[in-house]
């Protein structure tokens, strides 16, 4: 064998380990039993130290050195480029720490989900402080700004700095756009009771109707709803509020472009660095199109409509154009998840810059609280009630993401990009989503974005799929003429 075919082996093997911990998540966050978190940090960590001492194995080092990569085409040359980058990222970092970074946050998981339950901030901090200290002390083993070393994790090729220029041209517009909203006559909202069972019968229609594959997945209910796994076993949570089907739904539809763009990565990368959503931006865009620019489309929701009324009856809507505006509700919200699609943004840069300050040392753990605080009512113009409606309300500070929740914003700029060159390639577009049928849409996904896996960089990917370099002026122009039409503005 090749020096090459003896690397992918091994990188092979390095992968279905990866998904073998990426089952355990999974299992954590739907059906462990509570007192088993102990245990289960003890072998998140045992296997993170595997993966760890896989992904700096001298081997593969010495496979790298043997391959030119002007010898080998561009798939390969894309392999050995994600591998190249894992193993100089990797190589930096101690096992010891790897290992501890997965046995704090295992824990802490258990941690922050009983601090949001009974509110008790002060229960929060000590190990939050601690994940802290552990990411900082393991983005110092690169060079450079300490924020980007951690954000390379989920963003390659992005810097905060980058990333602070487009947020800082989203924010004035949205706020400006958000404040003309508020003072217009807001559509009607939904109300009722709404029987669980019935919105799960529906949803997993909907994760059919968007093209997920059942029999490479499914579909549970967990707190906070996420999507787990790649290639041929791609999962997917949901959850249910008897009083807001809309939850269950758009989270549902949200999930599964994420599993969507999973499931339809070339078989050819299975199981390697080119197997797996290139970046979390790049997956962002693909479920935030799903809910947002599908999803919640008129003509869509026409055909959505028709469905809830065969499901649960007269439920106070009167016709389909009235339907379509209170999908698109803007309201004032506390949680980010739930947040309506003008106003979501918002959350996110919330959280942009108060991971940034953590990180850099500007912002006290001790005083998160208050500054979440104090920008949430700046921003939205009403105070935090409890601290599950403010600072406990996500999960990602317990499990050490830090540099993830810019992704969600980048995710929905590169989203009005996708749509603007699928409406041009798709002119009857609205004809076939009034059918509920997505084919269409999701086949235009699937060849020109999600088949690629890895093969290309982020911003390429959306470059080439767009034919123009990504920009947040599409995303802007859509989210005007959609609530100006419907706000009458």
């Amino acid at each position: 064998m090749s020096a090459y075919d003896d690397l992918m082996a091994f990188t092979r093997e390095t992968q279905a380990l990866a998904q073998i911990a990426g089952r355990l998540d999974w299992d954590q966050e739907t059906m462990m039993p509570r007192g088993a978190a102990p245990q289960r940090g003890e072998e998140c960590a045992a296997i993170a130290s595997v993966l760890h001492a896989r992904r700096v194995d001298p081997k593969v080092s010495e496979w790298l050195a043997k391959l030119d990569a002007t010898e080998l085409d561009e798939t390969a040359r894309a392999q050995l480029r994600h591998i190249r980058r894992s193993h100089d990222r990797n190589s930096k970092v101690p096992a010891a720490l790897a290992a501890r970074i997965a046995r704090v946050t295992s824990e802490a998981q258990g941690i922050w989900a009983e601090a949001r339950s009974s509110n008790d901030v002060a229960a929060f901090l000590p190990v939050l402080e601690e994940i802290i200290g552990l990411r900082r002390e393991e983005a110092l083993s690169s060079d450079g700004d300490l924020y980007d070393a951690l954000l390379a994790d989920y963003e390659p090729g992005t810097t905060g700095a980058e990333l602070e220029a487009m947020f800082g041209a989203l924010r004035p517009e949205l706020s400006s756009l958000r404040a003309a909203v508020r003072d217009a006559e807001a559509p009607p909202k939904l109300s009722g009771d709404f029987d669980e069972a019935a919105q799960m019968k529906l949803t997993r229609k909907l994760a059919k109707t968007f093209g997920y594959d059942m029999s490479h997945g499914r579909v549970d209910k967990a707190v906070h709803p996420f999507s787990s796994g790649s290639g041929l076993d791609v999962r997917i949570t949901t959850r249910t509020n008897p009083q807001d089907p809309f939850n269950c739904f758009y989270s549902t539809i949200h999930e599964v472009g994420h599993a969507a763009y999973e499931q339809n990565i070339h078989r050819d990368y299975l199981l390697t660095p080119l197997g797996e959503g290139v970046s979390m931006g790049v997956h962002e865009s693909q479920s935030r199109i799903y809910e947002n620019q599908i999803g919640r489309s008129r003509a869509f929701t026409g055909w959505l409509f028709g469905e809830m009324r065969d499901a649960f009856g007269d439920f106070g809507i009167a016709d389909e154009d009235t339907f379509y505006a209170c999908v698109n509700r803007v309201s004032d919200g506390f949680i980010r998840t739930e947040a309506d699609e003008l106003q979501y943004n918002l959350h996110v840069l919330l959280r942009f810059d108060l991971e940034r300050a953590l990180i850099s040392g500007d912002l006290g753990v001790a005083d998160l609280e208050a500054a979440w605080n104090d920008r949430f009512e700046a921003d939205f113009g009403f105070t935090v009630d409890t601290p599950a409606n403010g600072v406990l309300q996500d999960v990602h500070w317990s499990v050490g993401l830090f540099g993830y929740f810019p992704t969600y914003s980048l995710g929905n700029v590169y989203a009005g990009c996708l749509h603007e060159a699928m409406r041009a390639a798709l002119p009857d577009l609205d004809s076939q989503l009034a059918r509920g049928d997505t084919t269409g849409a999701t086949t235009w996904l699937r060849d020109n974005l999600q088949i690629h896996g890895g093969l290309y960089e982020p911003r390429d990917v959306i470059a080439r799929a767009r034919g123009a370099e990504p920009s947040e002026a599409p995303l802007l122009a859509y989210l005007k003429e959609k609530f100006t039409g419907i706000y009458g503005l």
